[in-house]
């Protein structure tokens, strides 16, 4: 018996097809798809959460010394004439950031190998570059998901079976992070 279902796809689309499917699993919550194709993303994804869950608390904060440029009441930047030429004035803050361990680093790598970066748009932007953001979902990983089951031992996802599909009366099933 093999390890893994083939889903009717040469290697590369089948591996793309299922790093998109867990993507939009760990960004919305929830899927539909496929009873087959439910089940492998289901793996994927239990494997990435128990990664993340082990490793959710193997951080060091450290302090850190950072300029920043200076702005105004409207949020633009403050900038003066030094020899004739206008420099933004710069201002040094201490921040607070969040140092891996070099095992959650390798988790976060592992994950990255598997997530598609992706972008959020707002609604009113909608079809302009500007006001786009990424969304690090290794961040979510390690930030919403792995402490809503750090005490659960797997069984991150659910399938829930919906009915045929229409056109080729596949199983339709709902695949979600319980």
């Amino acid at each position: 018996m093999a390890k893994y279902r083939k889903l009717g796809r040469t290697s590369s689309q089948r591996k793309a097809l299922l790093r998109n499917q867990v993507t939009a699993l760990i960004e919305n919550g929830k899927i539909v798809t496929t009873e087959a194709r439910a089940k492998e993303v289901s793996k994927i994804a239990e494997k990435l959460i128990t990664l993340a869950v082990k490793e959710k608390d193997n951080f060091e904060t450290v302090t850190v010394q950072a300029k920043v440029a200076k702005k105004d009441a409207n949020g633009k930047r403050v900038k003066e004439v030094v020899d004739g030429k206008k420099v933004t004035v710069y201002e040094t803050v201490d921040k607070e950031i969040k140092k891996d361990m070099p095992s959650r680093l390798h988790a976060r790598k592992q994950m990255d190998k598997v997530l598609y970066t992706v972008t959020e748009v707002p609604t009113e932007a909608a079809g302009k570059k500007k006001n786009t953001k990424k969304v690090d979902l290794t961040n979510k990983l390690f930030d919403e998901i792995a402490p809503k089951y750090a005490d659960r031992k797997g069984g991150y996802t659910r399938i829930v079976k919906i009915g045929l599909r229409k056109g080729d009366a596949a199983m339709e099933v709902l695949l979600e992070l319980i």
